[in-house]
C-alpha cells in the first residue's frame, strides 16, 4: 500500500515536472524572439551566426514544449514507452544544452567578431540602402553610440570622411542642430555601438543564465522522477 502510495506521489511529480516543462518552452520561444527582434530592430542582419543564439533559444524552448506532451501523457496514463520517450528525449536535451553553453565560452570572441563585422558591413551601406539608414540610427539612438569602436570610425565612410561628419543619430540630444558637423565628444557620443552592445549584453547574460540553471536542475528532477515511474510501470505496479 505504502508503494503504491508512493508510485502515485511520483506520477504527480512527473505531471507537475511537465506542466513546468510545458511553461519553460514558451518562456524560451518568448526569450528567443525577444532576442531576435532586438537584434532586427538593431542590425539587418545577413549573417545567420549574429542571430545564431536567439534561433537555438526559440529551437530548445519548442523542442522542451513539445517533450513536456509524452512527458504529461505518460505519467497520465502509465505508459511506460511514452515516459521511456520523454526521459531519453529530456536527457538529451539536457546535454544539448551543457555542449551550447560550453561552445558559447569557447566561441565567444567569434561571436564578437561577427557582430563587429556586421556593423562595418551596416556602416558601409549606409548611404547606399534607407533600411540600413534606418538600422543603424536605431542602434545608435538606442545605445546612445556611434561607429563601431567609436566615432571616428566614421571618418573611413565614403559621404562623411569627405566632409568630416558623422550621422545625426550620434548628436547628444542636448546638442545643436548642426552637431554632426566636425564633431566633437560635446556635441555626439564618442563611445563605439560594439562596447556599448557588449555591455547590454553581459548585463542580461546574468538573466539568462540563472534561467539556463533553473531549468537544468528541473530537468534533472524531471528525468530522475521519470525513471522511477518507468521503473514502477515496467514492475508492474498499478499507479493510481
Amino acid at each position: 500500500m505504502a508503494l503504491e502510495s508512493g508510485m502515485k506521489c511520483v506520477k504527480f511529480l512527473v505531471f507537475f515536472f511537465n506542466f513546468l516543462f510545458w511553461v519553460c518552452g514558451i518562456a524560451l520561444v518568448g526569450l528567443g524572439i525577444y532576442v531576435q527582434v532586438m537584434l532586427n530592430k538593431s542590425l539587418t542582419m545577413h549573417n545567420l551566426s549574429a542571430s545564431g543564439p536567439a534561433i537555438v533559444i526559440i529551437a530548445v524552448g519548442v523542442v522542451i514544449f513539445f517533450i513536456s506532451f509524452f512527458g504529461c501523457c505518460g505519467a497520465w496514463k502509465e505508459s511506460y514507452c511514452m515516459v521511456t520517450t520523454f526521459a531519453v528525449l529530456l536527457t538529451l536535451i539536457f546535454l544539448v544544452e551543457i555542449a551550447a553553453a560550453i561552445a558559447g565560452y569557447v566561441f565567444k570572441d567569434k561571436v564578437r567578431k561577427t557582430l563587429e563585422d556586421e556593423l562595418w558591413r551596416e556602416m558601409r551601406n549606409y548611404t547606399n540602402d534607407k533600411l540600413v539608414k534606418e538600422a543603424v540610427d536605431e542602434l545608435q539612438k538606442q545605445y546612445m553610440c556611434c561607429g563601431a569602436n567609436n566615432y571616428t570610425d566614421w571618418e573611413t565612410i565614403p559621404g562623411f570622411k569627405e566632409n568630416q561628419t558623422v550621422p545625426l543619430s550620434c548628436c547628444r540630444t542636448n546638442a545643436t542642430a548642426k552637431c554632426n558637423g566636425r564633431p566633437t565628444p560635446d556635441t555626439i557620443y564618442t563611445e563605439g555601438c560594439l562596447k556599448t552592445m557588449e555591455a547590454w549584453m553581459k548585463k542580461h547574460i546574468v538573466v539568462v543564465a540563472a534561467v539556463a540553471l533553473g531549468i537544468a536542475f528541473f530537468e534533472i528532477l524531471g528525468i530522475a522522477f521519470a525513471c522511477c515511474l518507468m521503473k514502477g510501470i515496467r514492475s508492474g505496479y498499478e499507479v493510481m
